[in-house]
């Protein structure tokens, strides 16, 4: 009898190479997206300082506070705000594309499960089979043992 020899192994190879991909990708989004989480987290603290130093300054007694000064920190806050905006829409598109790589994965996962599930569904059929195969020769024998005792 001849071995098992499933028609789909190179499709199934192909797609588990393209899942391998896909987990990687996602992983590579994922990590993207911590990064612009963490870039965001350190523009809020910086933003956070400013705010505090300006308090403190304005606070202050004895000091004097000018336009210039004013104007300095006015500047830098909305620098800063320009800053985590633009950061935040980073994030976004980070999630978006993290977000669309997850579906490319779990696309390609229920692509691959459903190979390996008809792989296991051939492969019974084939050991069925076979099981059959050799239990018509077990008859045969049994049968010709019979006939030969009989005589």
């Amino acid at each position: 009898m001849k071995r098992f020899k499933f028609q789909l192994e190179t499709l199934l190879k192909v797609t588990r190479r393209k899942k391998d991909e896909a987990e990687q990708k996602f992983a590579e989004a994922s990590r993207r997206l911590e990064a612009e989480r963490q870039k965001l987290q350190q523009l809020l603290i910086e933003m956070k300082q400013g705010q505090d130093e300006y308090a403190a300054l304005v606070t202050g007694e004895g000091k004097t506070v000018t336009i210039g000064v004013i104007m300095t920190y006015n500047a830098f806050f909305a620098w800063k705000r320009n800053q985590i905006e633009q950061q935040q829409r980073v994030i976004i598109e980070a999630m978006n594309d993290r977000q669309i790589k997850l579906k490319a994965l779990m696309k390609l996962m229920t692509q691959l499960k459903s190979i390996e599930q008809l792989k296991e569904k051939r492969l019974r059929e084939y050991n069925e089979e076979v099981l059959h195969e050799e239990q018509k020769l077990l008859d045969e024998l049994g049968l010709q043992m019979t006939m030969r005792n009989a005589q």
